[in-house]
């Protein structure tokens, strides 16, 4: 059995106007990620850990920024096509741990939500009815940056992804 280990971040700046998605799910807030895509941070850094551990390269190569057809592209759907490479080349996972750094908005009353987003995205079991329990493979802390810098000011939000596969 042969395992590997990827990690990936990502930060986007908060702007007005534009909607705050965290692992596909929109989060009510001001502000959102600016970016090429939908800009949620927490996907696009699993993307990499993944492409990474896999060793097939990153979110910039497989969905280019200059790129028109990742514009406003739903990170989800970038999610399944990534996730598919590497199943497809003999890559399963075992777990996903991740960290959301941003003052505002708080992380904690969506985390379960975003936990079965991506869950359903990477096709792991997850249970359809309400108050069923997100997928124990993928796990999300929310940290705040304590007042300082553009994170503690709420003019960034950053996301890092460690991921295990395993292949036999």
């Amino acid at each position: 059995m042969e395992t590997r280990v990827g990690l990936g971040r990502d930060l986007h700046k908060l702007v007005e106007g534009r909607r705050f998605i965290l692992g596909g799910v929109e989060i009510p807030f001001y502000k959102g990620e600016s970016g090429h895509s939908d800009g949620d941070v927490l996907t696009h850094a699993i993307i990499d850990a993944l492409l990474g551990a896999a060793a097939l390269g990153d979110i910039g190569e497989l969905f280019p920024p200059d790129d028109a057809l990742w514009k406003d592209a739903d990170s989800i759907n970038l999610l399944k096509i990534a996730y598919h490479r590497v199943s497809n080349a003999g890559w399963r996972l075992v777990n996903i741990d991740c960290v959301v750094n941003c003052e505002k908005p708080k992380i904690l009353p969506y985390r379960d939500a975003i936990r079965t987003r991506l869950g359903k995205a990477l096709s792991l079991e997850c249970l359809s009815g309400i108050g069923d329990p997100p997928p124990p493979e993928i796990f999300i802390k929310g940290k705040t940056g304590e007042g300082l810098g553009d994170i503690g000011k709420s003019r960034a939000v950053e996301a890092l992804a460690v991921c295990l596969l395993e292949k036999e």
